[in-house]
């Protein structure tokens, strides 16, 4: 047992036990361990001594200290797999709600704004994952976990593992989109930065795969450098998948200045 190991209290170690047993997501599980450490924070006192006016104040708390509807029913989750699973008190939460999430129009952007925003990556690499992130409709996390032999060129399909809700499926290529994929795999392949069975956007070992976060800045970055003044993300890149298409000219066009830049 390592030291950072047996410094974990019995009470934290039997959450992440239950988190595991039910095989919660990491991330997942490193979320609700910090909404708990926060709420052992606010209350000076370990957590499973709480009673529900204790949480009743801490939901007030939170609401004056501006705390969105979005990460206020996070916290509420969170604190509920907690009182309710690992301390099998489910009475504590009675007086802790959720509360309504304001509904708003997404961000959209026109396919000039798109092509704009690609054209504007740094590098081929980020320029071709925020390609499949659009025209395939995938979350940066689904992006960065693809690997080479999830592209299926006769299907025309992409093979997305374990996405959202711990759910394989598939998600349909158009001829521009596996166009770009094969211009980037050729580069790729030629400066030796992608491996046989590797992953299809590898970081700066091709042994691990591009990180979330760097896809993040790269999107960020090229909204910047393409005077885009919309709040962009990766989520952005998602909207009106069924309405889109990626077989104008413009993208004609991104693919032949690639293939006479690179080869």
């Amino acid at each position: 047992m390592t030291s950072s190991q047996s410094n974990v209290s019995p009470l934290r170690q039997r959450m992440t036990d239950d988190m595991r047993m039910r095989q919660l997501a990491p991330k997942t599980q490193d979320i609700y361990l910090h909404i708990v450490r926060e709420f052992a924070r606010f209350l000076g006192r370990s957590p499973d001594t709480a009673t529900v006016e204790d949480l009743r104040r801490y939901q007030l708390y939170l609401v004056d200290h501006g705390t969105s509807a979005v990460s206020l029913n996070h916290a509420i989750t969170g604190l509920k797999f907690f009182f309710t699973v690992t301390l099998d008190r489910p009475e504590l939460m009675v007086r802790m709600q959720p509360v309504r999430v304001p509904r708003v129009l997404p961000v959209v952007l026109s396919p000039d704004e798109v092509r704009r925003l690609i054209e504007a990556a740094g590098n081929l690499k980020h320029q071709t994952a925020l390609s499949v992130a659009y025209g395939a409709g995938l979350r940066a996390s689904e992006v960065v976990a693809l690997k080479v032999t999830d592209v299926d060129s006769e299907r025309m399909t992409l093979r997305i593992e374990q996405g959202k809700g711990r759910r394989d499926r598939y998600a349909m290529l158009s001829p521009v989109l596996l166009e770009r994929l094969r211009v980037w795999w050729r580069v790729a392949r030629t400066q030796g930065r992608m491996l046989d069975g590797g992953w299809l956007f590898p970081g700066l070992d091709p042994l691990d795969p591009l990180s979330t976060r760097q896809l993040n800045r790269a999107i960020h970055a090229a909204a910047e450098a393409a005077n885009i003044d919309k709040r962009v993300s990766m989520h952005t890149l998602r909207h009106y998948v069924p309405f889109r298409t990626m077989s104008g000219n413009p993208e004609i066009a991104w693919i032949s200045r690639a293939i006479q830049a690179f080869g």
